[in-house]
């Protein structure tokens, strides 16, 4: 049965796509010599290790909303799960390596894009969790299946320029909002009776001066 490694070692932002996306360049060893596999029908789960770094008193004071004042951060503080994806591995010998490609959202209802956004550079600490089926031929040739191990992870450091780079890309000098409908619809009227020509001004006509913050 083949005994497979997992190692991210790069992640890069997929040019071109219809939405934001991230390629976690995926490497894969299967350390069973003489067994051809075919095929891995791969799972991941992937978590964000919250408490695998430092935070800046700005930082602290941007994820108030997520964990609370810093002082309960003993109790509020733990790891968030970024997603759940699923790929199609090729067949390989040896080792190899495939992208491991992630959708990402800049929706602020979402608790990681607001722990993204919070952080000011830095890196971002990462656990990949691994299961699946792997198809190989054995010794004899005959085509098997076996199990993936959720035993099976990888970690890796994902440098924070590199999200905020995309959603930089994607998104220049905007945010997504989502708004209860009621909530639009009173906004909408607010800025049609007043003759505001864009969102960001009517939104501007709201808030205080003093409550502006810098991004």
């Amino acid at each position: 049965m083949p005994d497979l490694a997992f190692a991210v070692r790069d992640a890069a932002v997929v040019p071109f796509a219809a939405s934001p996306m991230l390629a976690f360049k995926l490497g894969i060893e299967n350390r069973c010599a003489g067994e051809k596999i075919h095929t891995i029908a791969l799972r991941c789960q992937l978590q964000i290790e919250t408490t695998r770094r430092r935070y800046s008193a700005e930082e602290q004071e941007r994820m108030l909303d997520l964990f609370g004042v810093p002082s309960r951060w003993s109790q509020t503080l733990h790891s968030l799960l970024w997603i759940n994806a699923g790929m199609v591995v090729p067949g390989f010998e040896t080792e190899t390596v495939a992208d491991l490609q992630i959708c990402c959202t800049f929706d602020f209802n979402v608790a990681t894009t607001k722990y993204f956004a919070a952080l000011r550079g830095g890196d971002l600490p990462l656990q990949f969790l691994f299961s699946g089926t792997v198809f190989y031929e054995d010794a004899e040739g005959a085509l098997q299946a076996a199990p993936i191990s959720w035993e099976q992870e990888a970690r890796y450091k994902l440098p924070v320029s590199v999200w905020r780079g995309m959603m930089d890309s994607y998104y220049p000098n905007t945010v997504c909002l989502n708004l209860r409908r009621d909530v639009f619809e009173r906004l909408c009227q607010y800025k049609m009776q007043r003759g505001i020509p864009t969102w960001d001004q009517a939104l501007e006509s709201v808030l205080p001066v003093e409550d502006a913050v810098t991004p």
